[in-house]
């Protein structure tokens, strides 16, 4: 499956999740998908957290068009993003 995928208006990404960076940001691809890095840690579902919140500002979607529909407990995660009112621009280059 490619690193993302667009369903009508939602995008469903696949994302390789490093915790506990020493900041946020989108590093490139890992195998066939994105890799994010990000602060927080994986400690009490803190890092899912802080990506949903962190994809929605870049997505600029509230909270709640965030959706983690697989490995919540994993580095590696579907997400989904519906409707995003933007595309981040590393986003755009792999489209």
């Amino acid at each position: 499956m490619p690193a993302i995928v667009q369903e009508q208006q939602d995008l469903l990404l696949n994302l390789y999740i490093q915790p506990k960076a020493s900041r946020d940001q989108w590093v490139g691809m890992h195998g066939d998908e994105l890799k994010v890095a990000i602060t927080a840690p994986p400690i009490d579902g803190k890092a899912n957290a802080y990506l949903e919140k962190w994809l929605a500002k870049a997505f600029k979607v509230p909270k709640k068009q965030v959706t983690i529909i697989k490995g919540e407990l994993g580095r590696h995660k579907q997400v989904r993003i519906s409707a995003p009112r933007e595309l981040p621009e590393f986003i755009q280059q792999l489209l």
